[in-house]
């Protein structure tokens, strides 16, 4: 269910959302590695500094928005939403 703000809601638990800046990503998959989710994956393509990036997938909301993902990122490319 969506609120008035955008946000998505599941049996009264409030679901989250990344952003992934795809230029500042070094494809060191260590948000890849620490989602309890597994929504995060790396990308086919390269950023311009030549690494593989990581997408944020997640078509059935079930991000908690926890930010285990961008609190680990070492080049702080992930942003969290809730």
């Amino acid at each position: 269910m969506l609120d008035e703000t955008g946000v998505w809601y599941a049996e009264g638990h409030e679901m989250g959302k990344i952003v992934i800046d795809a230029e500042k990503c070094n494809g060191c998959e260590i948000c890849i590695n620490i989602c309890p989710h597994k929504l995060i994956r790396l990308s086919e393509r390269m950023n311009v500094r030549g690494y593989h990036y990581t997408c944020f997938e997640d078509p059935e909301h079930h991000c908690a928005g926890d930010a285990l993902c961008a609190e680990m990122c070492p080049q702080v490319a992930i942003k969290v939403y809730r």
